[in-house]
């Protein structure tokens, strides 16, 4: 197994692909803490953990708030005594779609606070509990295939992934002396809750598809199934990357007439997510 007494934590890892992630590695010898908000998501997520063969713990943390970083951290150090591997997956989106010229100081805090400094901040006290066991470790952050395309709905979130990318690269670059490797993934459009409420809207994800060439959303499992690669020896010479994993969405410049398309059944799926 690729993963084999590993300790990860998942930083938004009760569902989605958070989970995704979580239950691959798992399946690949990993032990895993996750991540959360929600008490009633975290408990189901170390049940779906457990019910794979693994050994799964949940800390209610909110990545905004630097007391619940050190806090994970710290648990997750005391039930398990060390940790190899930090996914920085939490991240939240804009649902009202405000036009950047009424976009509020409130509004760009609440996501950047999640979405970057959180991030920030995470990766670095991962980073020094890393280095203080001596023995290297894995940072995976989560960008978006919003990361490259300008997308002016949901306009903080979009600046927020873009800035992931670079704090990927730096810090790659700051930890790699330590034996610390640093990438990021940046989804397309995945089967999560978001997608549920973006699939709600049938044109919508008609025209989503209609740019995707490979003609469907991925799953949390694909996600997951990169991340084990990332976190494993076999990306060993990968360094500050951003891993696109988007069914080609980031490249496919007009829509595919007739061909991406969403039948009822995909839809019916989409809405029961």
């Amino acid at each position: 197994m690729k993963l084999e007494n590993k300790v990860a934590i998942i930083a938004g890892g009760t569902k989605g692909i958070g989970l995704g992630i979580a239950l691959e590695f798992v399946r690949e010898g990993a032990t895993v803490v996750v991540g959360g908000t929600t008490d009633k998501n975290g408990d189901a997520a170390v049940r779906e953990i457990e019910a794979a063969g693994g050994d799964g713990l949940f800390v209610n943390c909110d990545v905004s708030n630097l007391g619940d970083l050190d806090r994970i951290i710290e648990r997750t150090v005391e039930h398990f005594g060390r940790l190899d591997i930090y996914v920085a997956n939490a991240g939240i989106n804009d649902a009202a779609k405000t036009h950047y010229l009424y976009i509020t100081p409130e509004q760009y805090d609440r996501i950047m606070d999640v979405n970057l400094k959180g991030m920030f901040f995470g990766g670095q006290k991962a980073a020094q509990q890393m280095i203080a066991q001596g023995d290297g470790g894995v940072i995976i952050n989560m960008s978006s295939v919003n990361a490259y395309l300008a997308l002016d709905s949901q306009f903080v979130y979009t600046v927020s992934k873009g800035g992931i990318q670079q704090l990927t690269k730096v810090q790659a670059v700051a930890l790699a002396p330590y034996n610390i490797k640093v990438n990021a993934m940046a989804p397309g459009p995945i089967e999560t809750d978001l997608m549920r409420r973006v699939g709600s809207d049938k044109q919508l994800m008609d025209t989503i598809l209609s740019r995707t060439p490979i003609g469907r959303i991925g799953t949390p499992q694909e996600c997951g199934r990169l991340a084990v690669f990332l976190a494993s020896d076999d990306s060993d010479f990968i360094f500050g990357q951003s891993i696109y994993i988007d069914g080609g969405r980031g490249f496919q410049a007009y829509p595919t007439p007739g061909y991406s398309t969403v039948t009822e059944e995909d839809y019916e799926r989409l809405l029961e997510l």
